[in-house]
């Protein structure tokens, strides 16, 4: 990625021109995605998903999920006022699939934050202290690695009461160490370079190393990677909810499957159940595959994602 030196405005402050730094560095992020055109059709793909998500509630209205007053009988077939067809109480399909947006985005959003955010830490203190601390951190990571992590997060969910919350957690917790190897693998290279040997030896402390040095050289890292994670945590959200996992007082894309298997839409041959919210996670997966890429791309040049 080329590099462009920030024009100085005169009189301007520190904060001032930190702020017009970061304009810059948007900018220019902006420019070397927008050449990457699977990366721009993801985040097409993706603004759309969210949109309907943030109007469910003006587009199917809120009580879409009313079993009381549904629109259809139950399995109807689909047609011009149920476009999707119905479930086995009879709501429109169309307004779940919508609604159900809301809880799945959300749900691998806060679940890729917590285990990036897991990570992250990980990485950063392991990479930053070394020793046996390290040793012991990285054992733990290698342990994790070698678990499956489907059923570390079913044992989890388990255990724990049906909620949203315990399905973020579930996942949370158990998929953070790729980022957890990854961000201290950065750290440490970060570590060997001259001005941190100068930061130290002006009297900088942990604290100060790792927050205004380490941090902020591994983010780019870290940004690309909560992309790329966003994408298997819906998977893994639908997989639980699949299981009958999840809160089974919400609606999601994972429930609606496990809805339609109950049912026995597969063995009756009722498509119209499992095709929308399949499509739905498969689109929305992909679709944050293909930003995590670009992502990569623009902030290492060097990995030659294509476009």
């Amino acid at each position: 990625m080329t590099t462009e030196k920030t024009p100085r405005v005169p009189g301007a402050g520190p904060r001032a021109m930190a702020w017009q730094r970061r304009r810059a560095s948007a900018a220019r992020f902006w420019r070397q995605y927008r050449t990457h055109r699977a990366g721009l059709f993801g985040l097409g793909v993706l603004t759309l998903f969210v949109l309907l998500a943030l109007t469910a509630p003006l587009l199917v209205g809120s009580d879409v999920a009313d079993v009381t007053d549904a629109p259809g009988a139950p399995l109807e077939d689909p047609s011009a006022e149920l476009p999707f067809g119905a479930d086995r109480f009879g709501r429109d399909l169309f307004g779940l699939v919508i609604w159900g947006a809301r809880v799945s985005l959300l749900v691998g959003l806060l679940a890729a934050v917590l285990s990036v955010l897991i990570g992250t830490v990980i990485g950063v203190t392991s990479g930053h202290f070394g020793g046996w601390f390290a040793t012991v951190i990285m054992r733990i990571t290698d342990w994790f690695l070698v678990m499956p992590t489907l059923v570390l997060a079913i044992a989890l969910a388990t255990v724990m009461s049906r909620s949203l919350l315990t399905i973020v957690v579930a996942i949370g917790v158990t998929t953070w160490p790729t980022t957890a190897r990854l961000v201290r693998a950065q750290t440490l290279a970060v570590e060997t370079r001259p001005y941190i040997e100068r930061a130290r030896a002006l009297g900088g402390g942990h604290w100060h190393v790792m927050s205004r040095h380490v941090l902020p050289n591994v983010m780019p890292l870290v940004l690309a990677q909560t992309t790329l994670i966003i994408s298997s945590a819906i998977l893994a959200e639908a997989t639980l909810a699949f299981l009958g996992l999840g809160d089974p007082t919400v609606v999601s894309w994972g429930g609606l499957l496990q809805d339609a298997r109950e049912a026995g839409a597969i063995s009756a041959g009722h498509w119209w159940y499992l095709v929308p919210p399949g499509i739905a996670i498969a689109v929305v997966a992909l679709a944050f595959t293909l930003c995590g890429r670009a992502v990569e791309s623009v902030l290492n040049p060097r990995l030659g994602v294509s476009r």
